[in-house]
């Protein structure tokens, strides 16, 4: 039967970031059904830092509960160099790693991910054995990446995620998504990000098509149902669940994760 990997970005950008709340929502998220945690390197109180001590602390709290695979990220808007946005990825646990595909607008602001640093956030994963979930906002950022990997070493399997919702970015619609699928490579993963989400539907549609990763989380929306928010990540994570299994699929474990994507663990 296949499997979907639910992945759990937990912090909504700019709250404070308790480690010991965080690592029970996180826990009971996996006992739901999420396989992955996504977590930006962030001061307690929530903004973003170079310094990967309380980005570690909050990663080893969960992974003393639970055995998710842990995923750092090298985004975010901030004016933090691409060396500095890199640091996350000596958190030795770390297995997989967000890796940004190119410049976008993202609401308001100017997302910069130039050529040099897909190349340098792509060298400095493969060095460390971390895959690369490759971030990806437009059709042509697919190119950008398999350009940067036609010169120079790049982890496989290749794994794409489809960010939609950003004002600036590709919008949720089915007509959207059938056009972004169609340009992954056929040899590579790939997954989906509702920004902003609002419904149910547009999750749907992806896993219909064959998506092996949805993210869903606190950073991207608390949307549960019309006219209610979720109180905590798990139950967003359950609700993702139901819709998985709802559709004769079943979600993947943290090992089960591990195993679609070819990761080292630690």
């Amino acid at each position: 039967m296949r499997k979907v990997i639910i992945s759990l970005a937990p912090v909504k950008s700019g709250t404070p970031v308790h480690a010991a709340a965080l690592a029970e929502d996180v826990c009971k998220s996996v006992q739901a059904g999420a396989g992955m945690c996504h977590l930006h390197c962030r001061r307690p109180d929530g903004g973003l830092t170079a310094d990967i001590t309380y980005m570690a602390e909050c990663f080893d709290k969960i992974l003393q509960k639970t055995d998710v695979v842990a995923q750092v990220s090298t985004g975010g808007v901030s004016e933090l160099t691409i060396e500095e946005r890199c640091r996350p990825l000596e958190y030795g646990k770390a297995e997989s790693a967000s890796l940004n595909g190119g410049s976008t607008n993202l609401g308001e602001a100017l997302y910069v991910n130039t050529f040099e640093d897909i190349r340098y956030c792509a060298r400095a994963a493969f060095e460390k054995r971390i895959l690369p979930e490759i971030e990806v906002f437009d059709i042509g950022m697919l190119h950008n990446v398999e350009y940067v990997a036609g010169e120079q070493s790049f982890a496989e399997p290749r794994l794409f995620n489809l960010v939609f919702g950003h004002r600036g970015g590709m919008q949720p619609t089915i007509e959207a998504l059938t056009a972004f699928r169609s340009f992954v490579p056929g040899d590579a993963l790939w997954g989906v990000t509702h920004f902003g989400r609002d419904n149910w539907t547009f999750l749907a549609a992806a896993i219909a098509m064959g998506a092996a990763v949805v993210r869903v989380g606190f950073e991207d929306s608390a949307y549960l149902h019309d006219g209610g928010e979720a109180q905590y990540n798990y139950q967003i994570v359950e609700k993702t669940a139901a819709l998985v299994r709802a559709m004769g699929l079943e979600t993947a474990t943290p090992f089960e994760t591990r195993e679609i994507l070819n990761l080292k663990g630690w």
